[in-house]
């Protein structure tokens, strides 16, 4: 019996402790972790001796909970909280309810903000030196509090702070890809999070938590539902339970959206068309947008795919997207919600280069958007690929506002078993230079709106959140989430910054934990290009579920869903040759880069293939023939792969066991699936090249039937049926 109880007590405490090790995989980067460093401690201790931070509605009560729920974390004692504003050692409220002497300390910082903006600084007040949160508005002091304990949890010294911060992005929003029933489209992390068969009366702690994560990076904005929409989404059962959701992040600055299926008035209005110039048609979207913010007065708008992919649309009526997007715009401009209109199309009776279409189809209407329209497109011309060159539109709509979509969810980057660090892939493309008004046209100034002075700004990113405990299903891929909501505060950060913020706030702020570790993350990216797509090749993937190598399928019934269409390689050479020889997508580009892209010997060699079809002896910069390249690359990611597992290994010292061997695991499945990528790849392309692969390129131990024979009907993220 004693045994009994030992063994009872000893599988007790197994289970507390594996429970406690998943419940720090479900807070992020929020840990609050206890400061070690004494110097440090000893400051902050400090620093909120006594705190003043008065709350008197729901936004400011969140950011005080935050803290006293921060604080007693990092500093191992209770927040003490006084009403006493002249005794105070951090000072936290509104810049209107501050006395005129803190005012004038601040006033210059404040100046330079916009609403959504803070100020952290240390000043000389009342004979000693205080800390100062402040803000013109309280969604600015709930992002400046997120801020500060952001600071501690790094163990920044803050005795000298002097930080004024603003959002350079209006609307900076999670495109959630989640179905009703529960599903997710490219989901690798469980199921959606929004149950709807409880809600609206039950609220769980996740909703309260993500909206948390979302203001802690500046989130303010989440599209419930999937852009293969149901239009059941709009009736009034479900926009009950989107009320309650709306609710809740209400108090987080964070404004609800939806999917908009064009068809709707049809199938759940009893119309017999969705024609957008039919007067029934405009009186029932008008009418639906007067229910919908009847329930929630701070709906922010709809998100519509339409006439692309099987979605219906406007073109179904002989109308255009401006038709279908400004009627939707005129039933929301009363209320002040936006139309987020997706340029994500490709006809299948369109035989033109698939890279093309989307530029093709909405320049002509540049301009001619109501002001309350938002065009959202991805930053390159295909499909979310580990490499695509900057999307045409990115600078060639001067009069339309236009959205930046990124996909944060791997669907072409090894779902969530590969760890790919991808703010490295937001950067490249939003450091890209356009070349539309010159030299320094960034793409980030054209989604940041100072380029052509838009009045409205937005970056979205397709969620990669499940209800996995860890939320993403690596937990390196919650550093995705994380840097996705860091540019879209600021697109002109650093991923080396926004890499050691996430190491700093979710594992350790030792420096020989971050520095190895933090360049494993920022080459992670390469790797996955290089084990994947080399040198400009693109859309490889097999049918479907994208999981894995298909370059061989050329069965589809559309040209442009198959991998044959994109690489061309044939006994001549491989690539897609896009020049004025080809099919001329590079005139869609500023003239510089038009002549740039036009020439191989200009074109950067990461876009070689996209732009050029060579012989398989070209020779590149290295003095490499083409296939010899190819196949290095192939290689050098799989050695990258190991070369991470390596710093893996010696990170182990500064994890617990639960970090590592889960890591450890994951690193295991990219490795192989690496050497799955390289092996298949090369076997195919080799009967076109007839070539042998180089010294250092290790030989396949598989038939390229083998790897052509491998099916995979159960690969998550698989678009539903009924869409």
């Amino acid at each position: 019996m004693k045994q009994f109880k030992i063994v009872i007590l000893l599988f007790t405490l197994y289970t507390a402790s594996v429970k406690s090790q998943h419940l720090e995989d479900y807070k992020l980067w929020l840990k609050y972790g206890r400061i070690e460093s004494k110097t440090v401690l000893q400051s902050y201790a400090d620093l909120v001796s006594q705190v003043y931070f008065p709350a008197d509605n729901e936004v400011l009560e969140n950011a005080k909970n935050e803290l006293s729920t921060a604080l007693p974390n990092m500093l191992g004692k209770p927040v003490a909280f006084s009403k006493n504003l002249a005794e105070s050692t951090l000072i936290i409220d509104r810049y209107d309810q501050l006395p005129n002497a803190l005012q004038k300390l601040i006033k210059e910082d404040v100046d330079n903000l916009n609403d959504e903006g803070y100020v952290i600084k240390t000043v000389a007040y009342n004979d000693k030196n205080i800390s100062l949160v402040s803000a013109k508005t309280n969604i600015g002091i709930l992002y400046g509090t997120f801020r500060l304990l952001n600071l501690m949890q790094m163990n920044e010294d803050l005795a000298g702070v002097s930080l004024a911060d603003s959002p350079k992005i209006d609307l900076r929003m999670l495109n959630h890809w989640d179905n009703l029933d529960r599903s997710i489209e490219r989901g690798y992390a469980g199921f959606s999070l929004w149950n709807w068969q409880k809600l609206p009366e039950y609220i769980d702690q996740r909703y309260i938590d993500y909206a948390r994560a979302n203001a802690s990076v500046g989130i303010n904005a989440t599209v419930l539902t999937n852009v293969n929409a149901n239009a059941l989404v709009l009736t009034p059962m479900y926009l009950e339970k989107v009320e309650a959701l709306a609710k809740v992040f209400r108090g987080y600055g964070i404004k609800v959206y939806l999917t908009a299926r064009f068809s709707a008035p049809i199938e759940i209005g009893n119309l017999k068309t969705a024609d957008p110039l039919n007067e029934e048609v405009q009186k029932w979207w008008s009418n639906k947008a007067k229910e919908i913010y009847a329930r929630i007065p701070d709906f922010g708008g709809f998100l519509v795919k339409a006439n692309s992919e099987g979605q219906p649309g406007p073109q179904k009526y002989g109308r255009n997207h401006v038709d279908g997007a400004n009627m939707m715009a005129t039933a929301l401009k009363p209320f002040g919600g936006n139309v987020i209109w997706r340029a994500f199309v490709y006809s299948e009776h369109d035989d033109t280069d698939r890279a093309k279409q989307a530029y093709d189809e909405f320049l002509p209407y540049d301009g001619k958007f109501k002001d309350n329209v938002v065009v959202q497109v991805k930053n390159g011309a295909i499909d979310f690929q580990p490499r695509e060159p900057f999307h045409p539109l990115f600078g060639a709509l001067k009069e339309t506002p236009i959205a930046m979509e990124f996909q944060i969810t791997q669907e072409y980057l090894g779902f969530s078993t590969h760890l790919v660090f991808l703010p490295k892939l937001f950067i490249e493309v939003l450091e890209a230079d356009t070349y539309q008004k010159g030299p320094g046209s960034t793409v980030a100034k054209v989604v940041d709106g100072s380029l052509y002075n838009n009045a409205i700004s937005a970056m979205a990113g397709v969620s990669n959140i499940g209800n996995d405990l860890n939320w993403t299903g690596h937990p390196f891929a919650q550093a995705n989430w994380y840097g996705f909501g860091r540019l879209a505060w600021n697109p002109y950060l650093s991923a080396d910054e926004i890499a050691e913020e996430w190491l700093r706030t979710t594992y350790s702020n030792d420096k020989n934990f971050i520095e190895p570790i933090k360049e494993m993350m920022l080459t992670s990216r390469e790797a996955v290009v290089n084990y994947m797509n080399p040198l400009g090749l693109h859309h490889i993937f097999d049918t479907g579920h994208h999981y894995g190598p298909g370059p061989w399928v050329d069965n589809l019934s559309r040209p442009d869903w198959n991998p044959i269409y994109y690489h061309k390689a044939d006994e001549n050479g491989i690539g897609f040759d896009r020049t004025d020889t080809g099919s001329n997508a590079t005139e869609q580009y500023a003239p510089f880069l038009e002549k740039k892209f036009n020439d191989p010997a200009t074109t950067p060699e990461m876009f070689l293939l996209w732009f050029h079809h060579l012989p398989w002896d070209y020779k590149l910069k290295s003095g490499n023939s083409l296939w010899d390249g190819i196949a290095l690359k192939y290689q050098k990611g799989v050695d990258q792969v190991s070369t991470m597992i390596a710093t893996w290994e010696n990170a182990k010292p500064f994890l617990t066991v639960h970090e590592y061997e889960e890591v450890k695991m994951l690193l295991q499945i990219q490795l192989k699936e690496a050497k799955w990528w390289r092996n298949a790849c090369l076997l195919y392309f080799q009967t076109f090249s007839k070539r042998p692969l180089p010294k250092g390129v290790e030989q396949p131990n598989k038939s390229l039937e083998e790897y052509r024979s491998l099916k995979f009907p159960f690969a998550p993220g698989i678009r539903p049926q009924w869409n």
